[in-house]
């Protein structure tokens, strides 16, 4: 059965409260959703999201790489060959990492849809419900005591707490966040790449010594800043993260090598879909590391996928998995949905979406047969 068609899609959705981070200060999810289709009419679907800060990729580019390399690259050849039709998507262009992973995930998501099975199943897994942590936005003293006592209660137990706009005052921010979550509540810091090597370790060792029960630190300098990454995990106890450093194997080897991190964040958008995310938790399994999945800000679509991924493959710690917690109203018909702070799979083929239906959907372009 041939795949017969690559429709392209802008998606806007809306934020019920403004996200906001050392990087970013957001109030949409704005993503490019494609949706392949064989010749019965049945579809998988993918997201690319917009992330300027993260990946550099636009909403243009990433309509641009699919409607004009991978869709001509796909229409024609068999939806069942999964594998090669990954790979030949992987190597057709450099960079552009969403874009890929959204055709990545929409591939395996028409995969499971022609199986008949849920996404999840057909990774080799059979849970349906994960766990997640909850994001605390960047903000005041008093805004984040208030999320971080409202989150508690409404039953999340890791809370991951956006921090790195301002290193003098990210350690007041954090005591409030533990005075008012609770003894019994993960936490865990974000700094996304705002703090120098310098500030890292000072606030990293002043909430040492003070207790404060940090599960880890996410990203604490700049990506680029390999080196200065490692000089943090040298001179801290706290475990520390590394996100935007690694995208795909050749970063992580390098991260490896230089003993720069003990865990990553593996994202989608970052690794190129399902197919390069598998091999990212492979290798930081072998090698010890400590492992979460992310996302980005996205819709039902990548934060499902992601999820099916951790139900399948699993990882060392409570993923990061809270992006459509944060949209005002679902993007989408079906997929996932939380419950508490898991996010439930559904049990229908794929990864159970049958439509759009976000605030602004407009179909950019399409390529058939």
């Amino acid at each position: 059965m041939t795949i017969a068609a690559v429709h392209v899609h802008r998606l806007v959705a809306p934020l019920h409260t403004p996200f906001v981070t050392a990087l970013a200060h957001l109030t949409h999810v704005s993503t490019v959703v494609v949706e392949i289709v064989d010749r019965d009419g049945r579809s998988g679907f993918g997201e690319a999201p917009e992330v300027w800060t993260v990946t550099g990729s636009s909403l243009a580019s990433s309509e641009a790489c699919v409607s004009e390399v991978f869709a001509p690259l796909l229409v024609g050849r068999d939806a069942d060959d999964l594998v090669e039709n990954c790979r030949r998507v992987s190597g057709a262009v450099v960079g552009n990492e969403p874009a890929k992973a959204a055709v990545d995930i929409a591939l395996h998501d028409l995969a499971a849809v022609r199986l008949g099975v849920p996404l999840v199943r057909m990774l080799g897994g059979s849970r349906l419900v994960v766990p997640t942590d909850v994001s605390l936005a960047a903000g005041t003293v008093d805004s984040l005591s208030r999320a971080a006592k409202s989150r508690a209660a409404e039953g999340f137990d890791v809370l991951k707490v956006k921090v790195g706009t301002d290193a003098v005052t990210d350690i007041d921010r954090v005591t409030a966040v533990r005075q008012a979550a609770g003894p019994e509540v993960r936490i865990r810091l974000d700094a996304n790449q705002g703090w120098t090597p310098r500030e890292a370790v000072r606030v990293i060792r002043s909430l040492e010594d003070v207790g404060m029960g940090v599960e880890f630190v996410e990203q604490p300098v700049a990506y680029r800043d390999v080196e200065g990454l490692a000089w943090v995990s040298d001179h801290v106890e706290t475990p520390i993260m590394a996100d935007e450093s690694v995208f795909d194997v050749r970063d992580l080897v390098e991260v490896i090598r230089r003993r720069a991190a003990d865990m990553i964040n593996v994202k989608l958008a970052k690794s190129g879909g399902l197919s390069g995310a598998r091999t990212l938790l492979e290798l930081a399994r072998a090698q010890g590391m400590g492992t979460i999945l992310g996302s980005m800000l996205e819709t039902e679509i990548g934060t499902g996928a992601a999820a099916s991924l951790v139900a399948a493959y699993g990882t060392t710690m409570v993923s990061d998995l809270d992006a459509v917690w944060w949209l005002r109203r679902p993007a989408v018909v079906g997929g996932m949905r939380y419950q508490g702070a898991a996010v439930v799979l559904p049990d229908a083929p794929g990864l159970g979406i049958s439509g759009l239906v976000a605030a602004e959907v407009r179909e950019a372009t399409e390529a058939r047969t």
